[in-house]
């Protein structure tokens, strides 16, 4: 039985992966988790963002992830943990520190442990598994990498890197590009590769977190990207676009910062070659005849658990009634 007290999902305990970042990939991440059985669940999260600050290794989509199934993430915020104080920020601004980047009194403690483990040796994806054990979380969540990628952004400011672009800069700067630097060299996880790559596997989500920043960095490792051609489960994509406006953050500006259409058509276009099916919104019914791969309508805007929960049911119903007809797709 699943945590809601329905019946999990038919999938007779085979695997779903999903791929995700932001807080609109944790959200249908902990809709998955509650409406399938524990552990048959596994999330690629995006690292493209990790970064140092303060002297610590700051991960924010894996911290997210954390905190959303966990139940500790601020439901208002979206990011950071529920009931969080500032003590610490207040007492770094009276002594002239950096506060750009705001890091609450119970999230610090994620961040400084991370950094010792990493420091005496362990790797990102350790301590991960630990602090998901420690949480409580039966989801296995995986980095995309253990080693370092980060996503730059190119804008009429110079390069930036993605948090000062996005939070420093406050998406501000009009964009011209974006490149992942080091994941043409960036190692996968065996884990990650075996997960994707499982016979048995049942579905291959990949979430509505915004395909540029979020889920591109995953994508721009070419031993994970082969390994989602060759798979033998459907892939499908939800669209984070909703009557050309953006769910959350900044998708919206940086498509028309592009010269991209803003709308869901554009991100399946940009999904095209690794999809074999792909979720839009009721608000963009007429778009789906258009597509170019089966489409399936469905209200994507998740405001409350229940629509996480039956976001989710509709993302493996439409794999399931994909998974006749789809099998290794593509060359790598």
């Amino acid at each position: 039985m699943g945590t809601t007290g329905q019946d999990t999902y038919p999938f007779d305990g085979r695997p779903v992966t999903a791929l995700c970042g932001g807080i609109g990939g944790a959200k249908l991440a902990l809709g998955l988790s509650r409406v399938l059985a524990p552990g048959q669940l596994r999330v690629v999260v995006n690292t493209g963002d990790d970064f140092e600050h303060l002297g610590l290794h700051i991960s924010p989509d894996i911290d997210t992830v954390l905190y959303t199934l966990s139940g500790l993430a601020d439901p208002v915020r979206g990011w950071g943990q529920v009931d969080e104080t500032w003590a610490f920020m207040a007492a770094l601004e009276a002594l002239g520190g950096e506060t750009w980047f705001r890091l609450g009194d119970r999230d610090l403690a994620t961040h400084v442990e991370r950094t010792r483990r990493l420091r005496a040796g362990e790797s990102l994806s350790s301590v991960v598994e630990a602090f998901a054990q420690s949480l409580g979380i039966a989801t296995r969540i995986l980095p995309m990498s253990d080693d370092s990628v980060c996503t730059v952004v190119e804008t009429d400011e110079g390069a930036l890197a993605f948090q000062d672009y996005f939070v420093r800069r406050q998406c501000r700067p009009r964009v011209s590009a974006m490149r992942y630097d080091g994941a043409d060299t960036a190692g996968v996880l065996p884990a990650v590769l075996d997960t994707i790559a499982d016979p048995e596997q049942a579905a291959i989500i990949l979430c509505p977190s915004n395909p540029y920043l979020s889920i591109g960095p995953i994508l721009a490792i070419p031993s994970l990207r082969r390994a989602i051609l060759a798979a033998a489960a459907p892939v499908i994509a939800v669209s984070p676009i909703v009557a050309g406006r953006a769910i959350k953050g900044p998708a919206a500006k940086l498509m028309a910062e592009l010269g991209l259409e803003v709308s869901s058509a554009e991100i399946a276009r940009y999904y095209r070659d690794l999809i074999d099916g792909f979720v839009l919104d009721t608000a963009d019914a007429d778009l789906a005849a258009g597509i170019g791969c089966p489409t399936h309508v469905t209200n994507t805007v998740m405001e409350s658990l229940g629509d996480r929960e039956q976001l989710a049911r509709t993302c493996l119903s439409f794999a399931a009634s994909l998974s006749e007809t789809v099998g290794p797709k593509r060359p790598g």
